[in-house]
Parts: structure tokens; sequence; C-alpha cells
């Protein structure tokens, strides 16, 4: 029996998987050749898609980027075809990656309890009720493991609030309402390794007794909520969830503003997602008013391989502050786009140049934007910036939830920074002034720069309005919408239709 992988996720059914499967089928048929089809999680190889594998002799050959046209019996032989790419575990973009949080997706069926638990699954969370609450919170805070949403706040420091806080009750909620550009790594760890983020929350509910959890979704992720609720019912069976801890996941309609963990509240507790004035912060009153773990998809499903393997293991990786690994989140005019796991205190000239291999048209980088809509523009010339969260915040950039987007020499910058004002104005909740208001005005104030009226002064203006918005907001919405604005005109003033000259003092701060 012939045994094929191929992936379910999202990107390999939306560029044309169903039809390769369809076409292997019919061969497999004409052929007379018994064939098992596992459909899997994502490798991440996204440029390989439609992506199949083929095992022989204990070892898994890859084929891709596949159409139905090139389907034939070369590919179920395991045999040397155009589209070959050889042994899967030994490409070069697979060997450099450091697997934690995405070691299990692309191997197995994601709704297969059996073969999570196979491949190490559930070790952490029997690991953690040999421990106990306290010696799980420890380790996490001794993991140095932070938020993986975008703030970075130590992940440890938040538990260890929430279990000392008073409250009958207690949640944990997951924030999986992944909006910014370019990013699609919750979607993926979703809807191929759906077990993972359940055991990392049923150990947070564990270590700060809580009994209940929800995972915020959006609704533009059908295949993902799909997944993740067939995975909630077979944790169910098997008894991963129960009494002490259960699981619900609830969709969002798809505002921006509600991946703010005080927004996302809101609307979990049926409100308007608007956000909320802090403090109270959501660790002592949050869900319902009782103390809450908001951790993103990332973060809690990072927790199962710390515990198992101990907190020395994740700390020992990364850089400076940042430890352990980040799924970096290639998209864009890039030549190998994907998701690639590895660890802190890469430069983003190694991610672009050397992981991505520059842009899909081979025309120059101009620009790259980290940490989604609302992170900085980086030119080339700071491409030796190293990838960890204070290297970035000590040059006016964001690490955000991962995601890096390419753009090639020939995008307009001016027109970028107009989009990130205008996102900012239609994604407002409209709870407070400065980004209500102020985005408004920013794209009025914007357009006035690109149409060459009275420059200097609107210059002067766009800085004032940043800092307003900046310092003003209430949440990052509007607060960071000065990186992207800014960081365009500092970085690529030609493009607005200025000098170098006309820009002193214009930064970011």
């Amino acid at each position: 029996m012939i045994r094929v992988f191929a992936s379910r996720d999202s990107i390999s059914q939306a560029c044309g998987m169903d039809a390769v499967l369809e076409a292997l089928v019919r061969v497999a048929s004409a052929s007379g050749l018994g064939m098992q089809v596992t459909r899997t999680g994502s490798r991440g190889l996204h440029w390989l898609e439609p992506f199949v594998e083929v095992e022989k002799g204990g070892v898994r050959l890859g084929y891709g980027p596949l159409s139905a046209a090139d389907v034939d019996v070369r590919i179920l032989q395991g045999a040397v075809h155009p589209k070959f790419v050889g042994a899967v575990d030994d490409l070069p973009a697979l060997k450099l990656q450091t697997r934690m949080t995405f070691a299990r997706c692309g191997l197995l069926d994601p709704l297969s309890f059996v073969d999570h638990v196979a491949h190490g699954g559930m070790v952490g969370l029997a690991r953690a009720r040999e421990l106990g609450p306290a010696q799980v919170i420890e380790a996490v805070t001794a993991s140095g493991l932070r938020g993986r949403g975008g703030a970075g706040f130590p992940a440890g420091i938040k538990w260890k609030t929430v279990a000392g806080a008073k409250g009958a009750r207690k949640f944990v909620v997951c924030n999986a309402d992944e909006g910014d550009s370019g990013t699609f790594a919750d979607r993926m760890l979703m809807e191929g390794d759906p077990f993972l983020l359940i055991e990392g929350m049923a150990i947070a509910g564990f270590a700060v007794g809580a009994t209940k959890g929800f995972v915020y979704s959006r609704s533009e992720y059908p295949l993902a909520n799909r997944t993740f609720q067939a995975a909630l019912e077979v944790a169910r069976r098997n008894g991963l969830l129960d009494a002490e801890f259960d699981l619900e996941l609830r969709v969002g309609a798809g505002s921006y503003v509600c991946g703010e963990e005080t927004a996302l509240l809101e609307s979990l507790e049926g409100k308007r997602g608007q956000v909320r004035a802090k403090p109270p912060l959501p660790a002592i009153a949050g869900l319902f008013g009782a103390p809450t773990v908001v951790n993103n998809v990332l973060t809690l499903a990072s927790v199962p391989r710390i515990i198992a393997d101990g907190a020395q293991a994740y700390s020992s990786l990364g850089y400076g502050r940042s430890r352990g690994t980040m799924p970096v989140q290639l998209a864009g005019n890039v030549k190998r786009g994907g998701l690639f796991e590895v660890p802190f205190g890469l430069t983003l000239g190694q991610i672009v140049d050397g992981i991505g291999g520059g842009t899909a048209s081979g025309r120059p980088v101009k620009a790259v934007q980290c940490g989604g809509p609302l992170g900085a523009y980086f030119p080339r010339a700071l491409f030796d910036t190293v990838y960890d969260y204070e290297s970035f915040a000590a040059r006016d950039g964001l690490i955000g939830h991962g995601g890096i987007v390419v753009f090639d020499d020939s995008v307009d910058m001016g027109r970028q920074a107009r989009f990130a004002m205008e996102f900012c104005s239609i994604e407002s909740c409209g709870k407070c002034t400065p980004c209500r208001v102020g985005s408004v005005r920013g794209v009025e104030v914007i357009d006035r720069i690109l149409a060459g009226q009275d420059v200097p002064a609107q210059v002067a203006l766009l800085k004032e309005l940043c800092e307003t918005l900046k310092l003003g907001s209430l949440c990052a919405l509007g607060g960071f919408v000065p990186y992207p604005v800014l960081s365009a005109i500092t970085h690529f003033p030609a493009d607005f239709g200025l000098t170098d000259v006309s820009l002193k003092g214009v930064h970011a701060r």
C-alpha cells in the first residue's frame, strides 16, 4: 500500500490540492496501485504547494509545486519526476529550522489523537500535573516565554498574577483573532496541530486555577474553525477536556480591533467590540470581571514543550531577552513564502534574503513591513537589525505576531503610508478620540503631502498628529499607526516628494 501525505491546510487547498489528489486517485486506479492518503497540516513551505509526500522505504519524498497535469505514476512510485524535490527531511528550508511549536505540523492527521500522543503529545500536561500549579508557573517564567501576540509581555508574570488574584472563578482566553496582514501561524496551528493548543490551554487552566477556557477565532478562518471544533470533540472523548477544565470556540465577525485583548473580552461577553480603559488589567478583572489569562495561540502552544522538556531547554534558545523560537511568516513579494520557525537572533537580512530568497519578481527589495499593518517599514539599510524584541524597538520597529511582508522597488511608499492611516480609520472601534478622529485627519494630511501642498507645514502637522495618536490612544491600533506612517516618510522621502533636509526632526519615538 502506497502511503501519500497531502496537506489539508487552507493554503494548499487554495493552490489546488484537491485537484492534484483527484488526479493521483485516477493514476493509482489506472495503474492498479493501492494508495492510502493521509491529510495533514502544512509544512509551511508555501512556495511548493500543492506539495505531496510519498513514503518509500520509510522516507518521505516530496513533489511540488504540483498541478493536476503534473501527476503521473512516477510520483506514486517515489521516482524521479520534474517536480521531485528529494527527501523532505533533508530540504534546507526544513533543516535550517528549529521546530518546537510546529514540530508536528505536516507530519500527521491533525484530528488523530492517537497519532498526536504517538508523536509526543500530552507529555507536557502529564508532567504539569506531577509538578503542581506553582512549579508550572515557575517553569513558564524561567523559560523566558513572552507573549507572541505582539506585546512580548512575559507569560509567567501574567499567569502568576491570575493565580494569585482573588475570584470565585477564573478563565483562560486564547486570542486566535489573527488579523495582521502577512500572518498565518495561528491558522496553520489550528488546522495542523489543534491538540497542541488544547493541551497548552489545559496546562494554563491547571496552573492558574481556571475551569473554563475560550478560543476566540475569526470568521475568515472557516477551515481552522471546523478543524478546531472537531478537535474539541475528540479531546472530550479522550479525557483531555472534562469538568475540571473545558473549552469553547467562539467566532468573531472579523473586527481588527477585537485582536486587542480587552475588545476581545467585550466581544466574548456579547457586547460591541470596544477597547476597555486599563486598569484594571484582565489578569485582575477580565472576562465577566473575573481574573483571566489572555494569551495568543503561539504563546499557549509553546507551553507543552516547555513543561515536557524543562525551562532550560527553551531558554537556551534565542537572543537577549527574547528566548525560544519564533514562527516567522514571510509573505508579499517574496520568492519562498511560508512559515519558518527559528530561534530569535537572525538578522532581518538573513530572514528575507537567506530564508525568503529575496523577491518573487526578481527586482530589488525596497522595504519590508514587520509586525502587521501597524508595523514599521524597514529599508535594506536596516537589514542588519537582529530579529528580537529589543533590537527592533531600538529602531522604532515591532516584531508583532512574526509577520514579514516584502515589497520590491516598484512599491509606492507614499500610498503605503496612506493605507496605514486609512486602515486605522476604518478599523477604529470609535472609543477614543485620537484614533477615531485623528486617523481621519491623518489621511487628509497625507493626501495634502502627496499632492505637494505646503509640504513642510503638513509634515510638521503629521508628526504632531502621530505623537497624539501614539500617546493618547487607548490601544495599539491608534497607538502604533505612527510606526508605518513615519517610517515610510523617514526612510523613503522621495516617495513623498521630499528631501532629507525637509525631514529634520520627523521620526517615530
